[in-house]
């Protein structure tokens, strides 16, 4: 039997940890959000998190530098510590390397790996190497929240607005264009930016439910539908997507929205929150659009297109 055959990989995780994930009094979160919550002090809870990106299937040396992949692998792990209204602060690095790597690959990839990391005030504390046939990185990142600010998938309440910070879809967008070998915007694909600590905080002042576009938007709300136990309706005329996004997603010959919808490594943030604290969270920060409502569970999650339901997608999945 394939994983493909199960559901894919959040089906498979799901398989593989059903009855496991024991919690200790510390364990706050474990298996099933952005990041595990741990306890740590009075008034703050430890967050933790890891993700890996493989040649080839994150990254292809056909057109990322070793800079832009080093930034890349910090940038997605300080995404979802700030997903969960934290802050990132320590990181291991774990990484397989060619026999036959140069010391100035590996220079240029630190170079972009402490690039990030000093922007996002992260330090990187150890790690381990090892060898193999494709390059492998993988980070574990630490980070602290206040107890008061954590957002879970699963704080969304009905009658909460389905927000996304900045625009959709062009990870996914650069990304066509580079396997096409089509010209026109691609830094959105090689070097993608998560949100600050800064920013996440302050949405999490306002928020009910956060998490970070890995996915693509459909996935990430079935993610907050789910663990919330409620419904949703994304308005599809009202995801933000930018001017490159479209132009690339015209020479392509694809919908742009496709690639919001069901691509990912986008980074953005996508929250719920009371429709009266819209205007109070735009006087802080304004970099973001209303998308959908939260909804009954018995409604389902649907897409509202032209005035008419339609059904969603799933989103990225490395085995679907």
């Amino acid at each position: 039997m394939k994983i493909s055959d199960i559901g894919g990989e959040f089906a498979l995780i799901e398989r593989l940890t059903a009855g496991k994930n024991k919690q200790d009094k510390k364990v706050i979160v474990g298996i099933g959000d952005d990041c595990a919550v741990l306890h740590h002090t009075k008034n703050s809870y430890l967050l933790f998190t890891t993700d890996m990106m493989v040649e080839n299937d994150h990254f292809s040396l056909k057109w990322s530098t070793p800079k832009q992949i080093g930034m890349k692998i910090m940038e997605c792990n300080v995404s979802d510590i700030v997903s969960m209204g934290g802050t990132p602060t320590y990181v291991l690095l774990s990484m397989s390397i060619r026999k036959d790597t140069s010391v100035e690959f590996m220079e240029e990839f630190y170079e972009g790996l402490y690039q990030s990391a000093d922007f996002h005030g992260v330090a990187l504390i150890g790690g381990d190497s090892t060898h193999g046939t494709e390059y492998v990185f993988n980070i574990a990142m630490l980070g602290d929240v206040e107890k008061q600010f954590l957002r879970l998938r699963s704080g969304a309440k009905v009658g909460d607005l389905i927000c996304v910070t900045g625009t959709l879809g062009g990870s996914t967008a650069g990304l066509k264009l580079l396997l096409k070998g089509q010209s026109g915007y691609t830094k959105d694909h090689l070097e993608p930016k998560a949100r600050t600590a800064k920013e996440g905080k302050t949405i999490a002042r306002y928020a009910h439910a956060m998490i970070d576009v890995s996915d693509g938007l459909a996935s990430e709300v079935r993610h907050i539908c789910k663990q919330s136990n409620v419904g949703a309706r994304i308005d599809f005329e009202k995801i933000p997507l930018s001017e490159n996004t479209i132009e690339s997603a015209r020479v392509l010959g694809f919908d742009p929205y496709d690639f919001a919808l069901y691509g990912g490594e986008d980074f953005q943030l996508v929250f719920t929150i009371k429709p009266e604290n819209i205007a109070k969270l735009k006087e802080e920060f304004s970099d973001f659009t209303v998308v959908g409502e939260v909804l009954g569970k018995e409604q389902g999650l649907y897409m509202l297109k032209n005035g008419k339901k339609t059904e969603i997608g799933r989103g990225y999945d490395h085995f679907a």
